[in-house]
C-alpha cells in the first residue's frame, strides 16, 4: 500500500483538504486584542484605509482577507483537482504532469509559509508537499504504468 501512488496521493488531497478548511476558519473569526497596544494596532488595521490608486481605498485587513482567502482556495482546487484525477483513472502520464504542477505550486508556497508564517500552516503545507513528492516517485513508468491499467481495468 505505501508503494502504490494512489495512497499517497488521497493522502495530498486529505491534508489539502484539511488545510483549507482548518485555514478558512480564520476567514470567519476575527482576531481579538489581548492589551491596549494590540488594540490600536487591530484598529488601524481594519479602519485605516490607504489610497492604493484607481479609486481603491483598503485596509490592511481587508488585503490580508483576501490573501488569506487565496490560500484556502488553492487548497481546495488542488485537492479537487487530484482527487477528480484520481477518480477517473487518467493515464499515468497526465496524472505525473499535473502532479509535478501541483508540487511546483506548493513548494513555492511552502517556501514562502516558511520565511513569513508561523507553526501549522508551515507544518501544514510542508506535509502536502512531502505527499506530492512521495506520490509522484511512486507513479510508475511508462512500461509499468501499462501494465498496472490493464491489471486495475
Amino acid at each position: 500500500m505505501i508503494k502504490r501512488h494512489t495512497f499517497w496521493l488521497w493522502l495530498a488531497v486529505v491534508f489539502l483538504s484539511l488545510t483549507g478548511l482548518i485555514h478558512s476558519i480564520g476567514l470567519f473569526i476575527g482576531p481579538f486584542p489581548a492589551n491596549e497596544t494590540e488594540r490600536q494596532m487591530f484598529d488601524l488595521m481594519m479602519n485605516f484605509k490607504q489610497d492604493l490608486g484607481a479609486g481603491f481605498h483598503k485596509s490592511i485587513w481587508n488585503l490580508f482577507t483576501a490573501l488569506s482567502s487565496c490560500f484556502t482556495f488553492l487548497c481546495f482546487l488542488g485537492g479537487l483537482n487530484i482527487a477528480y484525477l484520481l477518480k477517473k483513472k487518467v493515464a499515468l502520464d497526465i496524472l505525473k504532469g499535473i502532479v509535478r504542477i501541483h508540487l511546483l505550486v506548493f513548494a513555492v508556497c511552502f517556501v514562502v509559509m516558511v520565511i513569513f508564517t508561523f507553526l501549522p500552516p508551515i507544518v501544514l503545507t510542508g506535509l502536502i508537499v512531502l505527499f506530492l513528492a512521495i506520490g509522484l516517485f511512486t507513479i510508475p513508468n511508462d512500461d509499468a504504468a501499462a501494465q498496472l491499467q490493464n491489471r486495475e481495468r
